[in-house]
């Protein structure tokens, strides 16, 4: 049987982290080890103290860093770095595996050949708004889709779109295309997948393969987050140039207004579209980060970190 490792970084664990560790060792295919990149150990002891959860393990590796030290590219090749599995399942400390099929249904494109990698559908919380459901729902329908380089021109930036909420790699692809970059600010998801495909490979989106994963961003936070998507992707114009990505957020958006009406939730319009606007304004800030004061980056920044290092 192909081995695979989970790695999770970690960041202020909470239950959500229980119940995932909890939920990967009930899986139908068995996880042979989950290695947690922990930022800021005073978190993670404080939560475990007085606990006995760790004890119950002796698959678990945990690896602390500082704060500084962190980075969506470099943290998950750490990870990488500690596992000899076969494949490798990157997810967040706040994804929770639905059932105890999610490894196997992972996984499965790639056992079979079709696939080099593989996410996850993310289904939302019983606390999430009606239009983060409708946003789950339109990242993460219910049909599967294997994609290539070859539907790039039909399908644009969503041919690359690979969440590393829950994304499964072969770790042969992922070492021969070099891994996930060193240093990046956001997506390294989508920069990873999208060297996948460069070198030949395909990507499977499972939807039979679920886990609970939704946000409560408030407007801020919304331009904070798109701001960083804005930046990674002008960082990357081998992988995002030429490809626009405001033409889905366009059509998400009369979608889910669409949605809001049928569920007599009309009320619900403006809101949405003011909430579309903080991101737009995010992601345009970020795409033109290069012309902004530092005081302006490190305010409308979610990883403040980060820039520390670009100084």
């Amino acid at each position: 049987m192909k081995t695979v490792d989970v790695i999770v970084p970690v960041y202020k664990p909470d239950e959500k982290l229980q119940k995932l560790i909890a939920r990967l060792h009930r899986q139908s295919y068995p996880v042979q080890r989950i290695i947690l990149i922990n930022t800021e150990q005073s978190y993670f002891d404080s939560f475990f103290a007085d606990t006995h959860f760790l004890e119950q393990y002796d698959d678990l590796l945990i690896r602390h860093i500082a704060a500084e030290e962190f980075d969506h590219g470099g943290t998950r090749r750490l990870g990488v770095s500690l596992s000899d599995a076969d494949y490798f399942i990157c997810m967040t400390d706040d994804a929770v595996p639905v059932d105890d099929k999610l490894v196997e249904e992972l996984l499965k494109p790639m056992l079979e050949g079709k696939a080099a990698a593989a996410y996850a559908r993310q289904l939302p919380g019983k606390d999430a708004t009606l239009t983060e459901r409708y946003s789950r729902y339109f990242n993460y329908p219910p049909k599967p889709v294997i994609k290539s380089a070859e539907d790039i021109p039909v399908m644009g930036i969503k041919t690359f779109f690979c969440s590393n909420v829950c994304a499964a790699y072969d770790r042969r692809v992922y070492d021969r295309i070099g891994g996930f970059e060193e240093h990046m600010i956001f997506n390294e998801d989508m920069v990873n997948a999208r060297h996948f495909l460069d070198a030949g490979e395909k990507i499977a989106y499972v939807p039979t393969a679920r886990v609970i994963h939704s946000h409560h961003y408030s407007n801020w936070q919304q331009l904070q987050r798109n701001f960083d998507l804005g930046v990674s992707q002008a960082q990357f114009p081998e992988v995002f140039g030429g490809i626009s990505s405001s033409s889905e957020g366009v059509k998400m958006i009369k979608n889910m207004a669409g949605y809001l009406l049928r569920n007599g939730q009309a009320l619900q319009i403006p809101g949405m579209i003011v909430n579309s606007g903080f991101k737009y304004m995010g992601y345009q800030l970020g795409k033109h980060y290069k012309k902004l004061p530092g005081w302006v980056i490190r305010k409308v920044t979610m990883n403040l970190n980060y820039w520390k290092h670009e100084a």
